[in-house]
């Protein structure tokens, strides 16, 4: 097992979406099922700070105002504002009519140009329905699906150029990875190609984050670990974790050459849930990434002041 830190002992049952904020040197992510919004200062001696949200929260978005958070929920997409006194001010990015019952965003992450990619999945992954999708935020509103079909969208991640979109679907009927020609400029995907079909490896594709050499690092579920490939789709490495549910990874730290890692609490049937399941921890893969991109293009009817 590869040597690790705890950072934050919070039982999280969905652990996701770790989002490092280098101006503030602090880690953001969420429980989806809390619902809560949570942060630490890891290496400080501040406590855990956690806000209640209304919905489940899929994933979140730094923007330029460090006080503000934009959340991909239940019923929209939102930009929130979390309060020192513990209290939540939301205002509405963007509402969505989701086309089954039961759905909600999922995994979501920001391009170099200030764009949000998320994508949407019905809840209950027993019915296995492909009524989930890719979609983006921007300042047309939320626009999409621009990938259709999908189950349990997963592992968005970016390109170091940019130029390269990465998405999974982590159900366990399909457990692939694409990637995708991406325009900066328009927003237009393109070239559809299989990644890497993750059924050749143990676990589901879950979240993901991309390094500063273009190494995509993915989350194996129900593995216990995490797999790196190059950017010709190549396994390069893995990562032994003390949990078995690892769900997103996310590079950060002063030097961007920490792994912080979150994750699930297993079902009550798994007979070795793992040290650190609900936790989330911090890893020396031995590379560096890249800072995240900030939400930055609000549609044109939001007043971001």
């Amino acid at each position: 097992m590869n040597t690790y830190q705890s950072i934050a002992d919070t039982q999280d049952r969905v652990g996701e979406s770790p989002v490092w904020d280098g101006r503030a040197q602090r880690l953001w992510w969420v429980d989806i099922e809390g619902p809560f919004i949570r942060c630490c200062t890891p290496g400080s001696a501040e406590a855990v700070l956690s806000w209640r949200m209304p919905e489940r929260v899929g994933c979140i978005a730094l923007t330029a105002d460090q006080g503000q958070l934009v959340a991909a929920m239940e019923s929209g997409i939102a930009c929130v504002t979390l309060n020192p006194d513990g209290h939540v001010d939301l205002q509405w990015l963007a509402r969505t009519a989701h086309p089954a019952a039961g759905m909600r965003f999922n995994d979501g992450r920001c391009d170099a140009s200030g764009r949000f990619w998320v994508g949407t999945m019905v809840m209950d992954m027993s019915l296995a329905s492909a009524q989930g999708g890719l979609y983006c935020l921007d300042e047309r509103g939320l626009t999409g699906p621009h990938v259709t079909g999908m189950l349990t969208p997963n592992g968005l991640g970016m390109s170091p150029d940019g130029r390269t979109l990465y998405l999974s679907d982590s159900h366990p009927k399909v457990q692939k990875i694409w990637a995708f020609d991406l325009d900066l400029a328009s927003g237009e995907l393109s070239q559809k190609r299989l990644f890497v079909d993750m059924n050749d490896w143990p676990g589901r594709p879950d979240g993901a984050a991309v390094d500063a050499q273009g190494q995509y690092w993915i989350c194996a579920n129900d593995a216990g670990q995490i797999h790196a490939f190059n950017a010709q789709g190549q396994w390069t490495q893995s990562l032994t974790l003390p949990m078995p549910k690892p769900s997103m990874c996310a590079f950060g730290g002063p030097a961007y050459d920490r792994l912080f890692v979150t994750s699930i609490i297993p079902a009550p049937s798994v007979n070795s849930p793992g040290t650190c399941s609900g936790s989330v921890i911090a890893l020396d893969p031995g590379v560096r990434g890249m800072p995240e991109p900030v939400f930055s293009r609000f549609p044109v009817n939001f007043d971001i002041f």
